[in-house]
């Protein structure tokens, strides 16, 4: 036995030297495919492959530390929290250089220089120039992004209103469509996508200015280091100027900030203002904890108002999806096989296919058909949703309902109607109510899928909130609290009431 376990221990050491020697021969980095080219994205030739002046950088980087560079995918709002855990070793998604980044990671120097635009219906290039221009007007944008920031603060301050998307597509075709009235975004993602999208103009006059930048966990400063000295190398032999040549992305701009780096002499933090890695670092610490709780003072209206959104949102598609749910229910015990068919396909195709999916299909699926405004089409698409599941829910209590009970009414002279409305009817509901409950707090919380139809509800201004200050702690706590809010009551008024209807059956 003594010997098995000595054997067992070198195994295990052999194979964790060898998980081991495999990860430092790699160099694992993470990045969006969704987001596409110009960064990243499957090579339409070949889908096995990625393609992007991000994947050749990564790829640079990885060949000048002697490792093989190995993807991983990860949403671009999760990159910051992915990278900090551990899944990989730096992301390069077109991620922008900003405080809130310094301050809680390792972020390398610039390697591109981009300028927020402002994209236009062609009808409306000489209406629209400036963001001033757009007030009252929708302005759509990338969620957690420089450009949202921008926007929010000229919802404040110029009265526009800031559409946030889970991706940079369809802020653009919303805008083809007349949705929304303007985009605002880095020019190298606005230049792709008037391209691709006819009828729209963007205009020369840049609103502000970013860097692209890789970020690693803060514990990875020696990594960020010799990649720094790696891309200030690039920057001067032209292998960087060569990449973005090849993806169409060289500009003027590109240059000057690499004359600036270069010039600073400085191999590590260098943001655009040209400070040294030495000087900000020291201060990230102190300016995290002084931008905490003024991020919180400065979210927590706008969280409070998603909740808002949650509430109203989710009330409205319960009451439709209990109606509907309703009638469905009653076809299904009551309507000849014709109806019941029909309505057992409904039940059938609604829960065998995902809300998301339901969800992408009704708004912009539609589109050209019906262009129905976000928030309508997220109550529609979440009541019709939980309708099929309602349906199911009261059928079963309408089938409960004990066949001698329904017998004498009928015996009593009461037709169909009367002895659903009097008999069969108010026993069901009884029935049904704690499923119903559940399912209104699974509602509740499913809202949050609303998010890809541009709806700002809760979660999605949380996720909004945690990327831009790079931490979920916060966040997430306030919004876990939030729906603790909004469902707890809830739940506790169905226990009442179901408490209340047993004492009176008792009686």
């Amino acid at each position: 036995m003594a010997a098995i376990g000595v054997v067992s221990t070198i195994i295990l050491l052999l194979l964790a030297t060898a998980a081991g020697a495999q990860a430092t021969s790699e160099l694992r980095w993470g990045g969006d495919t969704e987001g596409g080219a110009p960064f990243a994205e499957a090579d339409p030739n070949d889908p096995t492959r990625l393609v992007g002046f991000d994947v050749e950088i990564a790829e640079l980087i990885a060949r000048d530390l002697g490792r093989i560079p190995r993807f991983v995918f990860v949403t671009f709002t999760s990159i910051d929290q992915s990278v900090v855990r551990g899944d990989f070793d730096i992301g390069l998604s077109g991620i922008e250089d900003t405080p809130a980044r310094r301050a809680a990671l390792a972020v390398t120097i610039p390697y591109y220089e981009f300028r927020e635009v402002l994209t236009v219906r062609e009808a409306d290039r000489g209406r629209y120039r400036r963001l001033e221009d757009l007030r009252g007007r929708r302005v759509g944008t990338l969620a957690g992004t420089i450009a949202y920031e921008l926007l929010l603060d000229a919802e404040r301050s110029k009265g526009l209103r800031a559409v946030s998307y889970d991706d940079d597509v369809h802020p653009y075709s919303d805008l083809q469509l007349g949705r929304i009235d303007a985009v605002l975004l880095d020019n190298v993602i606005a230049r792709r996508s008037t391209a691709r999208t006819p009828g729209l103009f963007t205009q020369g006059e840049s609103v502000a200015t970013g860097h692209y930048v890789g970020v690693l966990a803060s514990s990875n400063r020696a990594l960020r280091d010799r990649i720094d000295g790696i891309l200030r190398k690039a920057m001067h032999d032209g292998r960087l100027e060569a990449i973005f040549r090849k993806w169409d992305q060289w500009n003027d701009d590109q240059p000057q900030l690499y004359a600036r780096l270069l010039a600073s002499g400085i191999g590590t933090d260098v943001p655009a203002d040209g400070r040294s890695d030495s000087r900000f670092d020291a201060q990230a610490g102190s300016v995290a904890e002084a931008k905490a709780s003024a991020y919180v003072r400065r979210y927590l209206p706008a969280l409070l108002r998603a909740a808002g959104i949650t509430v109203v949102l989710s009330v409205l598609a319960m009451a439709l999806a209990v109606a509907a749910g309703m009638l469905i229910a009653t076809g299904r015990v009551y309507g000849s096989l014709p109806v019941r068919t029909v309505l057992t396909a409904y039940v059938e195709l609604i829960r065998g296919t995902p809300l998301l999916l339901q969800l992408f299909v009704l708004y912009y699926g539609l589109a050209s058909v019906v262009r129905l405004p976000a928030f309508v089409a997220a109550v529609i698409g979440l009541g019709l949703n939980y309708a099929a599941y309602e349906s199911e829910i009261y059928r079963g209590a309408l089938e409960a309902v004990p066949r001698g009970q329904l017998e004498a009414a009928r015996t009593l002279g009461l037709n169909e109607r009367q002895v659903l409305s009097l008999v069969r009817g108010p026993q069901a509901f009884r029935l049904a109510l704690a499923p119903m409950t559940n399912d209104f707090v699974a509602l509740l919380k499913d809202s949050s899928l609303v998010s890809v139809l541009t709806v700002v509800e809760l979660t999605k201004q949380t996720q909004i909130f945690a990327a831009n200050i790079g931490s979920w702690v916060v966040p997430g706590a306030l919004c876990a609290a939030l729906y603790l809010a909004m469902s707890l009551p809830l739940a506790r008024a169905a226990r009442r009431l179901e408490l209340k209807w047993k004492a009176a059956t008792a009686a």
